[in-house]
């Protein structure tokens, strides 16, 4: 059901990448910004497809490209709580409207979690949708003990 992305799959990774921040909304995630950030989106899409670190898995429709889900770990320094700093994150698992509620998001999240698992990952983040986050509970993600903040120079 699900695979492993490829440069050809750019064009549609981009496009459900959007559909996500539409789906968000609000000025965080669609700044009146004039900035070309797809054509960026698309740089990194054919960048990480090849590193280690990353892996896109994408479920295939008709035409196009029904789901689509992003898994990268990072090197942070061990401490007692991340024995060997290696942390999971999961990026915009989207899945187009017209397939939503098949399994889409749930089969791209098994195949994530068993890669962080193969790669170990002491720790797996996310941010979820209000719509996403009873999948994510069921698949055993909690709250983290830490304040979410950002900032933006």
């Amino acid at each position: 059901m699900t695979r492993s992305a490829t440069e050809q799959d750019i064009p549609e990774l981009v496009r459900l990448r959007a559909l996500l921040f539409e789906d968000m909304g609000g000025d965080f995630f669609n700044p009146s910004s004039p900035d070309d950030w797809r054509q960026a989106l698309a740089t990194v899409f054919k960048q990480k497809l090849t590193e280690p670190d990353t892996l896109i898995l994408v479920v295939d429709a008709e035409t196009g490209l029904a789901a689509c889900g992003i898994g990268s770990i990072e090197q942070w320094f061990p401490g007692p709580h991340s024995r060997n700093g290696r942390i999971g994150h999961v990026i915009g698992v989207v899945t187009d409207s017209a397939h939503r509620r098949r399994g889409h998001s749930r089969a791209i999240m098994a195949g994530l979690l068993d890669w962080f698992r193969d790669r170990e990952a002491i720790r797996v983040d996310l941010y979820a949708s209000h719509q996403a986050e009873p999948l994510y509970r069921e698949l055993g993600f909690l709250d983290h003990p830490d304040p979410a903040l950002y900032w933006r120079p």
